[in-house]
């Protein structure tokens, strides 16, 4: 891990800019704690790091102020600054194609545009694990949050490091990843927009069923993609605060 920048920001909190392996992300830390900082990861869309920054930003720094977590992300592959990936490149022309004529998004299309994201950058999210871990600043236990669902249920099933992920669910899930959701057993807390309007809500709640945990949570919220309610940043603050601290 090589760090790129750092800023302090007015509220106390440390920010710096780092790539690994040409990977590039960003780590926000309490800059007054006395002692290593539990770590949450937080997931985005494959929208780049530069157009998601003010959201990850705004959470990253109510966590470090308001519970004193440390927390990073990084850059999914063929997104933002990473080179572009042909093959999901064109899953997304068709995505967008079936979507624009109508017609039904089959399972085809999602499994080409998930399953490859999910191959690749779950390895990812392990080595900047391995990176983040390493600094004296940075303790555990670990949560996750956020992105692409089918990343999250991936790490939550395969890495031990994780001990609890709060998910959002409002992205198309490939039907390999119902059962990798049964093999899921940290909490969960799953926050599904009722109205959003590109989400199947049937196949969120299904896919909540499918979660393999003794402790799941749904927060279901009246309102489109983009009318998360504020006090939800909180809840997933509190969530994390009990399985964390």
């Amino acid at each position: 891990m090589h760090f790129t920048s750092e800023q302090p920001l007015d509220d106390g909190v440390l920010e710096r800019a780092f790539t690994l392996d040409e990977i590039p992300g960003i780590l926000w830390t309490p800059a007054s704690a006395s002692t290593p900082a539990p770590l949450i990861l937080i997931g985005h869309p494959p929208l780049g790091l530069r157009r998601m920054y003010p959201r990850l930003a705004g959470r990253a720094r109510y966590y470090a102020t308001e519970y004193g977590f440390a927390a990073a992300t990084i850059e999914l592959p063929g997104s933002g600054d990473r080179p572009r990936w042909a093959a999901v490149e064109q899953a997304r022309a068709d995505l967008r194609r079936a979507m624009e004529a109508g017609e039904p998004v089959g399972d085809e299309i999602i499994d080409a545009l998930v399953l490859p994201l999910v191959e690749k950058s779950v390895p990812e999210w392990q080595a900047a694990l391995d990176a983040l871990l390493s600094l004296p600043e940075i303790g555990g236990p670990v949560g996750y949050e956020g992105g692409v669902i089918s990343i999250g249920i991936r790490l939550a099933a395969v890495e031990p490091r994780i001990s609890a992920a709060n998910l959002f669910a409002g992205s198309l899930v490939p039907a390999a990843m119902f059962e990798e959701a049964r093999q899921v057993t940290v909490p969960l807390q799953v926050l599904l927009q009722w109205d959003d309007e590109g989400n199947d809500r049937q196949a969120a709640l299904d896919l909540f069923d499918a979660f393999g945990t003794k402790e799941k949570t749904l927060h279901a919220n009246l309102g489109g993609h983009t009318g998360v309610p504020q006090f939800e940043l909180d809840a997933g603050a509190r969530f994390f605060a009990r399985h964390l601290l």
